[in-house]
C-alpha cells in the first residue's frame, strides 16, 4: 500500500495526500479527514525513509554504549530497557549503537548519514570525545553522566560521590572501622569512567572524615572476578569486616567469596554500596544499597532529548539524582560493637 493507492481511494492527488500526511501544508478538514478514513481502513502506516525525507525526521534516537567488557551489567540491562519504553512513549524508535567516536566506526555512520535525530550516551568518561564531538556539531544529545566540565551540556546522572560517601558513613555508624572498597575494572577506572572516579572520591572524602582504615579495589564485572577480589580483601587484611560496592556484576562473587571464607553477612562481614534496586533483592540476605533508579534515569534521558530535538534553542538542563539507602539486611553492628542503631 502506497501514498498513490491512498490517493486514488481517497480521490484526491497524491500531492494533497503527502501534505496531509506531512503537515507542510494547510489541508482542509474535510479532505484530511476523507484521507485519515483510508489510512484507517488500509492500515497504511508510512514507510519510515520516505517519512524521513518528507520531514527531515526520522523518529529513531540513538543509544551509544561503548564496549566495556564481554557483557552488560543487571544496571545497564534495566536502563536501556528503560530508554526504550521511554522512547515509545514519545513515539520514537531506539538504535543501539555499541561504539565511540575513535574506536568504533558505527558511531560516525550514525551521524554521518542522520539515521538518527538525537543520541543518548552511555558510560561517560570524565574527558569523552563522543560529548565534546557531539556538541562541537551542534548535534542534539544527552549523557548519561557528567564530564569533567559539564557546563553548557544536557545530562542525566547519579551522584556517585554522594551515595558512596553515604554508604561509609553507614558502616562507621554502624562500627566498622577496617572497610574495603570494591571498584569497577581497571581498564574503566584508567580509561576516566566518571562513575568510578567519583565513587573512588567519595570512598576516599568520607573515609578520612571517619578515621577508617580502608584498602580499595579494582574488579572485573563478573562473579568469578568477585569472588577473587574478595579473597584478596581477607588476605591484604583479615581484621576488615565490611565492604561498599559499585560493581553490582560482582556481587554474587563476593557474597560466594565471604561464604567460603566462613563469613557470615551480617554477623561477620557488612556489604553495602551503589546497585540497582532490583538486583540489591537477588542476593541472601539482600544488600543495603543506594538503588539506582534506572527506569527514572531513562525516562528523564528520552524527555530531554526530545526536548532538545523539539526546541534547539533550550537552554541547556541536566538532572542529578540521588536517592537515599534503602536499609536491608547486609549489614550490622562492627566487630565489638554490641548494638549500634543504624541511621
Amino acid at each position: 500500500m502506497n501514498i498513490g493507492e491512498i490517493a486514488r481511494r481517497a480521490g484526491v492527488s497524491r500531492s494533497t495526500v503527502s501534505y496531509a500526511l506531512s503537515g507542510k501544508r494547510a489541508v482542509s478538514e474535510d479532505t484530511r479527514r476523507k484521507i485519515q478514513r483510508v489510512i484507517d481502513e488500509l492500515g497504511y502506516r508510512p514507510n519510515a525513509s520516505a517519512r524521513a525525507l518528507a520531514n527531515g525526521r526520522t523518529n529513531t534516537i540513538g543509544l551509544a554504549f561503548p564496549p566495556a567488557g564481554n557483557h552488560y551489567t543487571g544496571m545497564q540491562l534495566d536502563f536501556i530497557g528503560s530508554v526504550v519504553e521511554a522512547a515509545a512513549a514519545h513515539d520514537y524508535d531506539v538504535l543501539l549503537s555499541p561504539s565511540g567516536v575513535d574506536s568504533d566506526r558505527s558511531f560516525q555512520r550514525l551521524l554521518g548519514e542522520r539515521r538518527v535525530d538525537g543520541a543518548i550516551l552511555m558510560e561517560i568518561k570524565l574527558e569523552d570525545d563522543r560529548v565534546d564531538h557531539l556538541a562541537a556539531l551542534g548535534f542534539p544529545s544527552v549523557a548519561i553522566g557528567r564530564t569533567a566540565h559539564p557546563e553548557g551540556t544536557w545530562w542525566v546522572g547519579l551522584d556517585h560521590t554522594a551515595l558512596v560517601e553515604a554508604c561509609v558513613h553507614h558502616l562507621a555508624d554502624l562500627g566498622h572501622r577496617r572497610v574495603a572498597f570494591v571498584n569497577r575494572p581497571a581498564q574503566l577506572l584508567r580509561a576516566g569512567y566518571e562513575s568510578a572516579h567519583r565513587g573512588l572520591d567519595g570512598f576516599t572524602k568520607a573515609a578520612a572524615e571517619r578515621g577508617l582504615t580502608v584498602r580499595t579495589y579494582c574488579c572485573g564485572d563478573d562473579a568469578a572476578s568477585g569472588q577473587e577480589c574478595l579473597e584478596r580483601i581477607l588476605h591484604d587484611d583479615p581484621a576488615t569486616s565490611a565492604l561498599v560496592t559499585l560493581n553490582e556484576a560482582a556481587l554474587g562473587g563476593l557474597y560466594r567469596g565471604l561464604a567460603q571464607a566462613g563469613r557470615h553477612v551480617p554477623r561477620d562481614f557488612s556489604v553495602t554500596g551503589v546497585v540497582a534496586g532490583r538486583w540489591a533483592e537477588t542476593v541472601t540476605p539482600q544488600l543495603t544499597a543506594a538503588d539506582v533508579p534506572a527506569e527514572e534515569m531513562g525516562r528523564h534521558a528520552v524527555d530531554l532529548l526530545v526536548e532538545r530535538i523539539d526546541q534547539p534553542d533550550a537552554p541547556p538542563r541536566h538532572h542529578l539524582l540521588a536517592p537515599p539507602i534503602s536499609l536491608r539486611a547486609s549489614t550490622g553492628p562492627g566487630p565489638g560493637t554490641a548494638s549500634v542503631d543504624a541511621p
